[in-house]
């Protein structure tokens, strides 16, 4: 019997920390320009190239900038760059940087901080890692000249470093993007629109950042990501609180902005005096379990495939999201309503067959281990459905319970299970991030070398090469959907379907941007 979302919500916990709003804040604070936000996560770890986690994403928008940025319709657009040359025979991209450019601690950007960037970035990112792979040169060719230079024609240059979601190309001071790519940085410096405030940060309870006034934005109008980022506050504010106080919070005032409204709460919101609730992204959001590939028993093929055969996607939609109006069963691996939605390869749910190929796979009921998310209103059902549809079929669950940041935290490891190892995790990635094969980082198959789950699969490769160099539109769509067919013939990850997520916010707030990703620039309140 599948759980009710009411069941669910009623044995979870309240387990994110709430945040300490002082007496008379809004009343102290309507003296200033603030901007009072409760983001979608706990804000714990600093380095958006280091994680792909979307907090991590967010303040990284804040602080950093971008060399290229994408607009409203998903192209790349300048942001940092001024000019643009490229060779007639496309093997070299010139690159020159805007006047006004300056870190938070005053010094001048230079293209040596931005080839030390991208280098960091590239041994991240799976998107990153291409562009590497066909690149002979990239260097500095004075303090406003980045010169990259290919081994041959790559398609999709600008929308690898104007890519949009994680992990985002975003442009460090050069004695910080040298840290190593597998150790996390510690010097927040950027040259974002905002300043973080390392000194007052209060992990699991307050982040702020301040407005950075020698910031030059560019002329354009804003959209997305690209245009003119104004600060048009002095300072934001980002508290971390569980779903009611931050809904308690938001009808009576004391927060201007929810980021994520969870979706049993969103007939209360809306109802409420001077406060709105609306959908900012129309790509929607797709779910994923995620497999371990290294770790047993998950590291074996025919046992992600019964896994697979045993998942209902509208289980997992109608308990965690609830209302259809904000989610859409989706067997695409990119967000149905775009270019390569397809239906091919996908796995539909047959528990008689996930029971023979569990017993077939050898299994002998080793621990499964989920990471269970329990501050996390969506991702926490998710992972008791999943849970509940694979004891069903016999297997020996474990649901390990931890809040959203230590599932980011705990992802890394590759050890066994039992030495603090892990089989799946539930997450979800905006559809921004999945819009085409190489925009996903999660559907590299590079082994070690890539996301979380570590799958390796050398025909996926050879696909997303396919995609990337396509002549034709049909050439692209023939090798995206050749690409789910394997991804899902692999088992790289169980699809739990695409749903809406809607911000919530006080009536006097103002700017906000339509985009797959939250920003908090050209917002103010009135």
């Amino acid at each position: 019997m599948t759980l009710s979302r009411r069941d669910i919500l009623a044995g979870t916990a309240a387990t994110a920390a709430a945040a300490t709003l002082p007496a008379g804040t809004a009343k102290a604070q309507a003296k200033r320009n603030v901007l009072k936000v409760v983001p979608h996560a706990n804000l714990q770890i600093l380095d958006p190239i280091w994680t792909t986690g979307y907090i991590s994403r967010n303040h990284g928008y804040m602080i950093y900038d971008t060399l290229f940025a994408l607009d409203n319709n998903l192209k790349p657009q300048p942001q940092m760059v001024e000019n643009l040359d490229v060779s007639a025979d496309r093997l070299k991209y010139t690159m020159t940087l805007r006047d006004g450019l300056a870190w938070h601690d005053g010094t001048d950007v230079t293209a040596e901080d931005c080839v030390a960037s991208l280098q960091r970035w590239g041994k991240r990112d799976g998107m990153g890692q291409r562009l590497f792979a066909v690149t002979d040169k990239l260097e500095a060719d004075g303090k406003k000249t980045i010169s990259l230079t290919l081994k041959r024609p790559y398609g999709v240059v600008l929308d690898s470093i104007g890519k949009i979601s994680s992990n985002v190309p975003f442009m460090m001071p050069k004695r910080v993007a040298e840290t190593p790519a597998d150790k996390q940085i510690e010097d927040t410096t950027g040259s974002g629109p905002f300043m973080f405030n390392k000194a007052n940060w209060k992990p699991g309870n307050l982040a702020i950042y301040e407005k950075f006034k020698a910031y030059a934005p560019r002329k354009e109008a804003v959209s997305s990501a690209a245009g003119g980022k104004i600060a048009k506050v002095d300072r934001v504010e980002w508290y971390t609180m569980d779903a009611n106080t931050a809904m308690n919070a938001l009808m009576s005032g004391e927060i201007d902005y929810w980021e994520q409204v969870t979706p049993d709460l969103i007939d209360l919101v809306k109802k409420a005096p001077g406060v709105k609730v609306e959908n900012l992204d129309p790509t929607g959001n797709m779910g994923w379990a995620r497999f371990n590939h290294l770790v047993a028993p998950t590291n074996n093929p025919m046992v992600r495939q019964a896994i697979m055969k045993a998942c209902n996607q509208e289980d997992f939609l109608k308990t965690a999201i609830g209302n259809p109006e904000y989610y859409k069963v989706c067997k695409s691996i990119y967000p149905c309503g775009t270019t390569y939605e397809t239906d091919a390869g996908y796995v539909n749910q047959n528990v008689a067959d996930a029971k023979t190929l569990l017993q077939q796979s050898g299994y002998k009921g080793e621990e499964l281990v989920i990471l269970q998310p329990t501050d996390h209103p969506v991702l926490n059902p998710f992972c008791q459905v999943m849970a509940e549809q694979l004891r069903a079929i016999g297997m020996n669950v474990k649901l390990q319970a931890m809040d959203w940041s230590t599932v980011l935290q705990r992802r890394a490891s590759k050890d066994p299970t039992d030495k603090g190892g892990w089989n799946m995790f539930c997450t979800w990635w905006i559809g921004g991030d999945t819009v085409n094969p190489l925009t996903g980082v999660g559907f590299g198959a590079t082994g070690e070398k890539g996301w979380f789950g570590w799958a390796s699969d050398e025909q996926a490769v050879k696909l997303q090469d396919e995609f990337a160099n396509a002549g034709s539109p049909a050439d692209a769509k023939k090798a995206a959907t050749a690409l789910q067919e394997r991804l899902y013939a692999n088992g790289h990850y169980v699809n739990m379907g695409m749903f809406f997520v809607p911000v919530g916010y006080r009536d006097n707030v103002r700017g906000m941007i339509k985009s797959p990703v939250q920003f908090f620039w050209n917002m103010e309140v009135v």
